[in-house]
Protein backbone atom coordinates (compact mmCIF):
# COMPACT_ATOMS: atom_id res chain seq x y z
CA UNK A 1 0.00 0.00 0.00
CA UNK A 2 1.24 3.45 -0.99
CA UNK A 3 2.18 6.04 1.68
CA UNK A 4 1.82 8.84 -0.88
CA UNK A 5 -1.42 10.94 -1.16
CA UNK A 6 -3.58 10.12 -4.42
CA UNK A 7 -4.32 12.68 -6.97
CA UNK A 8 -7.68 12.02 -8.37
CA UNK A 9 -7.32 14.67 -11.07
CA UNK A 10 -3.49 13.06 -12.40
CA UNK A 11 -5.14 8.88 -11.83
CA UNK A 12 -7.99 10.24 -14.15
CA UNK A 13 -5.48 10.72 -17.02
CA UNK A 14 -4.26 7.76 -16.88
CA UNK A 15 -7.20 6.59 -18.41
CA UNK A 16 -9.62 7.00 -20.90
CA UNK A 17 -12.44 3.46 -21.01
CA UNK A 18 -15.80 4.28 -19.46
CA UNK A 19 -17.25 2.12 -17.12
CA UNK A 20 -14.11 0.09 -16.03
CA UNK A 21 -13.27 0.84 -12.39
CA UNK A 22 -9.71 1.71 -11.42
CA UNK A 23 -8.58 0.72 -7.72
CA UNK A 24 -6.47 3.91 -6.37
CA UNK A 25 -6.38 3.35 -2.88
CA UNK A 26 -7.58 0.63 -0.31
CA UNK A 27 -8.83 0.83 3.65
CA UNK A 28 -9.24 -2.44 5.24
CA UNK A 29 -11.14 -4.25 2.72
CA UNK A 30 -13.14 -1.12 1.28
CA UNK A 31 -11.74 0.10 -2.36
CA UNK A 32 -11.84 3.34 -3.64
CA UNK A 33 -12.00 3.09 -7.59
CA UNK A 34 -12.13 5.87 -9.90
CA UNK A 35 -14.67 5.10 -12.86
CA UNK A 36 -15.46 7.29 -16.07
CA UNK A 37 -18.98 7.10 -16.74
CA UNK A 38 -21.50 8.43 -19.75
CA UNK A 39 -24.45 7.26 -21.30
CA UNK A 40 -26.34 4.19 -19.60
CA UNK A 41 -25.42 1.26 -17.31
CA UNK A 42 -26.83 -1.54 -16.48
CA UNK A 43 -29.90 -1.96 -14.07
CA UNK A 44 -28.27 -4.52 -10.94
CA UNK A 45 -27.84 -4.44 -7.40
CA UNK A 46 -25.57 -5.42 -5.01
CA UNK A 47 -27.44 -8.01 -2.42
CA UNK A 48 -24.26 -8.20 0.03
CA UNK A 49 -22.93 -4.66 0.11
CA UNK A 50 -23.94 -0.83 0.12
CA UNK A 51 -22.45 1.61 -2.68
CA UNK A 52 -20.86 4.65 -2.81
CA UNK A 53 -20.84 7.06 -5.60
CA UNK A 54 -18.84 10.33 -5.05
CA UNK A 55 -19.15 12.59 -8.42
CA UNK A 56 -15.42 14.11 -8.77
CA UNK A 57 -16.43 15.96 -12.09
CA UNK A 58 -19.76 16.20 -14.23
CA UNK A 59 -23.29 15.38 -13.22
CA UNK A 60 -24.67 11.67 -12.78
CA UNK A 61 -28.00 10.88 -12.51
CA UNK A 62 -28.86 7.26 -10.54
CA UNK A 63 -32.49 5.87 -11.33
CA UNK A 64 -34.03 3.90 -9.06
CA UNK A 65 -37.27 2.10 -8.96
CA UNK A 66 -39.51 4.92 -7.27
CA UNK A 67 -37.03 7.82 -8.20
CA UNK A 68 -34.29 9.49 -9.78
CA UNK A 69 -31.05 11.11 -7.82
CA UNK A 70 -29.39 13.53 -9.59
CA UNK A 71 -25.28 14.31 -7.97
CA UNK A 72 -23.35 17.44 -9.11
CA UNK A 73 -19.53 17.84 -8.64
CA UNK A 74 -18.67 17.00 -5.14
CA UNK A 75 -22.03 15.23 -3.90
CA UNK A 76 -22.32 11.92 -2.24
CA UNK A 77 -24.74 9.41 -2.34
CA UNK A 78 -25.10 5.68 -1.10
CA UNK A 79 -27.23 2.71 -2.48
CA UNK A 80 -28.16 0.69 0.13
CA UNK A 81 -27.52 -2.97 -0.70
CA UNK A 82 -29.95 -4.60 -2.14
CA UNK A 83 -31.65 -1.44 -4.27
CA UNK A 84 -31.54 -1.66 -8.08
CA UNK A 85 -30.22 1.26 -10.06
CA UNK A 86 -28.93 2.01 -12.46
CA UNK A 87 -26.25 5.06 -13.36
CA UNK A 88 -26.41 7.44 -16.31
CA UNK A 89 -24.55 10.20 -17.55
CA UNK A 90 -25.90 12.92 -20.20
CA UNK A 91 -22.02 13.48 -21.01
CA UNK A 92 -19.08 12.18 -19.69
CA UNK A 93 -18.81 12.01 -15.95
CA UNK A 94 -15.54 11.41 -13.68
CA UNK A 95 -16.46 9.19 -10.56
CA UNK A 96 -14.99 7.97 -7.24
CA UNK A 97 -16.77 4.55 -6.11
CA UNK A 98 -16.68 3.70 -2.25
CA UNK A 99 -16.89 -0.51 -1.60
CA UNK A 100 -15.66 -3.88 -0.70
CA UNK A 101 -12.87 -5.46 -2.49
CA UNK A 102 -14.45 -8.24 -4.59
CA UNK A 103 -17.60 -6.17 -5.60
CA UNK A 104 -18.88 -6.95 -9.62
CA UNK A 105 -19.96 -3.62 -10.84
CA UNK A 106 -22.93 -5.12 -12.50
CA UNK A 107 -23.93 -7.49 -9.58
CA UNK A 108 -25.97 -10.59 -10.51
CA UNK A 109 -26.62 -8.66 -13.30
CA UNK A 110 -23.39 -9.65 -15.49
CA UNK A 111 -23.34 -8.65 -19.35
CA UNK A 112 -20.97 -7.18 -21.54
CA UNK A 113 -20.47 -4.09 -19.22
CA UNK A 114 -18.84 -6.23 -16.27
CA UNK A 115 -15.65 -5.18 -15.80
CA UNK A 116 -12.70 -7.01 -14.12
CA UNK A 117 -11.73 -6.33 -10.76
CA UNK A 118 -8.66 -5.37 -8.59
CA UNK A 119 -7.11 -3.12 -11.86
CA UNK A 120 -5.06 -0.63 -9.94
CA UNK A 121 -3.90 2.81 -11.56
Amino acid sequence: MSTEPVHLGKKFELFSDQWQPRVVAEMNDVQFKLVRVEGEFVWHDHSETDEAFLVVEGELEIDLPDRTIRLGEGELFVVPRGVQHRPRAVSEAKIMLVEPRGVTNTGDAGGDRTAPNDIWI
